[in-house]
């Protein structure tokens, strides 16, 4: 088995500091293993290095080796990029494509921010871990996979799972193995080492003169806190290599440097994050129904108050909390112009009676009357009507009364004599 130092010379992992060595056995140890391991630390502080390690030391290390970002996939395509789909499964899936797990059978998968993942997508990998089988989207058919998971998080696990935001299961099934990378100002000691080694690697890169630091300035560099850890200091020493053009680093040009804001990342969270602060667009579409709902309930109680309420200026001042929630300050103060758009008839008003004007009849003769009798169905009743009005009309010329209702004048005859017309 090969020693600590020497993996890390390997690798280029720079520092001596007691907890990275500490990691650094934790990941030689559990290599030839296939237990499932969880790496843990703040963002910039190389937790990418402890997945490679255990890839290189384990049996399987011919196999493919995929890392993953899955803070960096979008929720609605994730579970086709990890398990693939079949050919029409959605709509632009004009062909079968194999997910990551199926590539990676027989190698090993790295998980980085495996906490952003979809809580649907959280069932389908404990799947993998205690099974080895999964389903591709729009398939039915199991599929059976050999491959080892490492995952890594910067973020608190505890408090996803107390906030529902990560499976519990799940958490302990992937942190069978659970390795904790130091944050950068918690190794001073290797903080001067790694600037040394970034200022050569740039000097390289960019053929120019190595820079260096005066001795007043190595205490700043120590003593600062490096709040985006590993990454943030390789940074300064590239702004430093390539837009300086004094070898000579003082203590003035490296605070110039040094920003003095901050002290964790955005993507680090907070402990004293309130409750209410919504993470995912679900959650605020859901808050925003709510409060929609909440306004309407109010509207509807103020509205029915309104009808029956018999004076505005009691209403105004009984429901002004109410009317303030509906509509903003500015609106609640012109509600008093605009009474008129809510004001109903009411008892109150006994100056002002309301009249209800009878139409005269008689003046529109088209106007049936509300309580007519019901219109008689009877045949004999309307062929005695048509009779009487064909004969009226033709001033009681039998022939053309005949030939209006289309009978015969003998039948109208005949008919004159039964009606006694």
């Amino acid at each position: 088995m090969e020693t600590v130092q020497s993996i890390k010379q390997r690798l280029s992992i720079i520092g001596n500091d007691a907890g990275l060595n500490r990691a650094v056995e934790k990941a030689v140890r559990v290599a030839p293993t296939d237990i499932s391991v969880l790496v843990t630390g703040e963002s910039g502080v190389g937790k990418e290095s402890i997945p490679k390690i255990i890839h290189q030391l384990s049996q399987r290390k011919h196999g493919k080796y995929i890392a993953v970002n899955c803070g960096a996939i979008p929720e609605g395509t994730i579970d086709s990029e990890l398990f693939g789909h079949e050919k029409g499964a959605f709509t632009g899936a004009t062909q079968t494509r194999s997910g990551y797990f199926e590539v990676a059978d027989g190698g090993t998968i790295f998980l980085d921010e495996v906490g952003e993942l979809p809580l649907t997508t959280q069932v389908r990998l404990l799947r993998v871990l205690e099974n080895g089988e999964f389903i591709k989207v729009g398939s039915s058919s199991v599929q059976k996979t050999n491959v080892r998971i490492v995952a890594a998080t910067n973020v608190n696990m505890y408090e996803a799972i107390e906030k529902e935001k990560f499976r519990e299961d799940l958490y302990y099934r992937l942190s069978t193995i659970e390795i904790n990378l130091p944050a950068l100002r918690k190794r001073k000691n290797d903080i001067h080492l790694l600037f040394r080694k970034f200022a050569s690697d740039f000097a390289l890169k960019y053929k120019m003169p190595t820079i260096r630091l005066e001795e007043n300035a190595i205490p700043a560099l120590i003593d600062y806190r490096w709040s985006g850890n590993v990454r943030q200091l390789r940074n300064v020493a590239e702004q430093i290599s390539v837009l300086e053009s004094s070898r000579m680093i003082n203590l003035t040009t490296l605070q110039t440097y040094l920003p003095t804001m901050g002290s964790n990342l955005p993507s680090v969270l907070g402990k004293d994050k309130s409750k209410s602060d919504f993470s995912t667009e679900r959650e605020i579409l859901y808050k925003v129904l709510f409060d929609m709902k909440g306004d309407l309930n109010d509207l509807k109680k103020l509205t029915m108050e309104l009808m029956q309420n018999d004076n505005i200026d009691d209403f105004q001042k009984n429901n002004e909390s109410l009317i303030q929630k509906i509509y903003n300050k500015e609106e609640s103060q012109t509600i008093e112009k605009e009474t008129e758009v809510f004001s109903l008839p009411t008892k109150t008003e006994k100056n002002h009676p309301i009249e209800y004007v009878e139409s005269n009849q008689g003046d529109y003769p088209y106007v049936d009357a509300i309580e007519a009798e019901e219109e008689t169905l009877s045949l004999h009743d309307k062929e005695l009507e048509l009779i009487k009005k064909s004969l009226d009309r033709h001033k009681g010329k039998r022939k053309l009364a005949a030939d209006e209702l289309g009978i015969s004048e003998r039948t109208l005859y005949r008919k004159i004599k039964q009606y006694d017309l």
